[in-house]
């Protein structure tokens, strides 16, 4: 596994739990790990911590610059995993030439951009000048440490974003996003004499990143339990005792699974329609989601069901709320503009609750499609709607001179021109920007794929490919 040092890294991050909001413990370890080093390191308010290392001998008058990452990870496992993601250390294993989990997500999203940073802080062969190390807190449910990040914390001019997920892309670009949540009081009424109770699954589905993957057709769980769950009551008087689909804000929602009542005499007409919609789903989604299932069961009847009245203002929700594409880019060739995810329903204290995000490079066509899945939720009789402040757009900069000189040391070291582009994933970039205007900003990153799914996966080779950028773009630095 090369390079060791970053792979050993890696190994200890994956032993600490990260939870988005709950990074006390990763966040105490880089202070612990920076003064180890022997490395001045600092913690702001909201658990950023920054470890600045000097320049090398005769280095002293090279441009400052940052390397960043975030320290949280996105936690998402199997249903049928046992897993503690604020206990139990990541189990990470070896499959070809890549690196996985079992059963959850591996955390390579960010972990691996932290172990890219603290290689750097920990070697003592690289030429370099001053080098400050970033680690944000919550970059997935908020962007919370960029937001609270003070001006003045760090000192750099460049600044390198290692959270990108395709090696050979430098991304000088992103695109902002906000999240859109309803919510519905739970009305209940009491189960029909005679009714018989099921718990339907629809499971199998790749998920994925809802910016990165949106564009990929990917089956949305939410859409596809929602689909049957609305034909059968049309045709079945299938009632919602229950309901639990997706998850994440910022994943495309996999899994999902309701408990259902419909009068004993329409259980045969049922289980044909759930054989048929298996079938259906399979070839819809023989590319992109081939795996996908949809599973039933006898269960125990409930004594109460939603409101009728209620599950078909739900249902229609469900059905009408936009998911995915909404435009593509008038100025970049094949690039997604704007989108949106349906995340994920739950019945959590009574409440029927929503969620959703947006994202969009354009600040106008955000808060369009932002208005549209509102205006969605309050047709259909939700008790609440409330969307985020979000976080901006990363304009892009063509001319900036971190991104000459990347290209001229990738262009040495791989005989190949890198790829330049923009990304519809949400990059912490837009909010460094505004603290530090006239910060010199590239993402980049090895290659990751199934990113905030449990099917994530780090290609080890391209780990080494991005280390020798860094080491490279250390050494021409002016």
């Amino acid at each position: 596994m090369e390079p060791k040092i970053v792979f050993d890294y890696f190994s200890e991050i994956c032993k600490i739990p990260r939870p988005s909001k709950k990074e006390e413990k990763i966040s105490a370890w880089l202070v612990e790990t920076g003064k180890k080093l022997g490395l001045e390191t600092k913690r702001d308010k909201i658990g950023n911590v920054l470890i600045s290392k000097p320049a090398t001998k005769g280095k002293e008058n090279v441009t400052p610059i940052i390397f960043q990452a975030h320290m949280d990870m996105v936690c998402e496992k199997n249903n049928d995993v046992k897993f503690d993601f604020e206990k139990d250390a990541i189990q990470t294993y070896i499959d070809g030439d890549w690196m996985k989990a079992k059963g959850t997500t591996l955390g390579a999203d960010d972990g691996i951009g932290m172990a890219l940073a603290l290689a750097v802080l920990a070697s003592n062969d690289i030429e370099h000048g001053p080098v400050e190390c970033l680690f944000t807190v919550d970059e997935e449910t908020g962007l919370t440490g960029a937001f609270a990040l003070e001006p003045g914390f760090m000192k750099g001019k460049m600044l390198l974003n290692l959270d990108s997920e395709d090696e050979g892309q430098l991304f000088i670009g992103c695109a902002g996003g906000k999240d859109t949540v309803a919510t519905y009081d739970c009305e209940w009424e009491d189960v029909e004499k005679d009714s018989v109770a099921y718990e339907v699954t629809v499971k199998g589905l790749q998920g994925g990143h809802s910016g990165d993957d949106i564009n990929k057709n990917r089956g949305n769980a939410v859409k596809l339990l929602n689909r049957i769950l609305w034909n059968a009551y049309q045709d079945l008087d299938v009632r919602i005792a229950d309901i639990k689909a997706g998850n994440l804000r910022n994943a495309i929602a996999r899994e999902g699974v309701a408990i259902v009542t419909l009068p004993k005499a329409n259980t045969a007409d049922f289980e044909a329609y759930l054989n048929k919609m298996n079938d259906t789903y399979k070839s819809e989604f023989h590319i992109s989601d081939p795996g996908v299932e949809v599973c039933f069961k006898s269960t125990t009847t409930p004594k109460r069901v939603l409101n009728e009245e209620l599950q078909v203002d739900v249902m229609n929700c469900l059905y009408a709320c936009p998911h995915g594409v909404i435009a593509m880019s008038q100025d970049i060739k094949d690039f997604v503009e704007t989108s949106t995810n349906l995340a994920s329903v739950k019945i959590e204290n009574d409440k029927i609750v929503i969620t959703t995000s947006q994202r969009s490079s354009v600040e106008s066509r955000k808060q369009d499609v932002v208005d549209n899945v509102a205006a969605t939720f309050y047709g259909t009789g939700a008790s609440d709607v409330v969307s985020s402040d979000g976080y901006p757009g990363w304009t892009p900069n063509p001319d900036s001179e971190l991104l000459k000189m990347l290209v001229s040391a990738y262009k040495t070291l791989f005989k190949k021109e890198p790829l330049v582009l923009a990304i519809h994933a949400g990059l912490e970039c837009g909010l460094f920007s505004e603290k530090y205007p006239g910060l010199d900003m590239i993402s980049f990153g090895p290659t990751l794929r199934g990113v905030h799914s449990p099917d994530e996966k780090l290609e080890i080779k391209t780990v080494k490919m991005c280390w020798d950028l860094m080491i490279e773009f250390m050494r021409i630095l002016k």
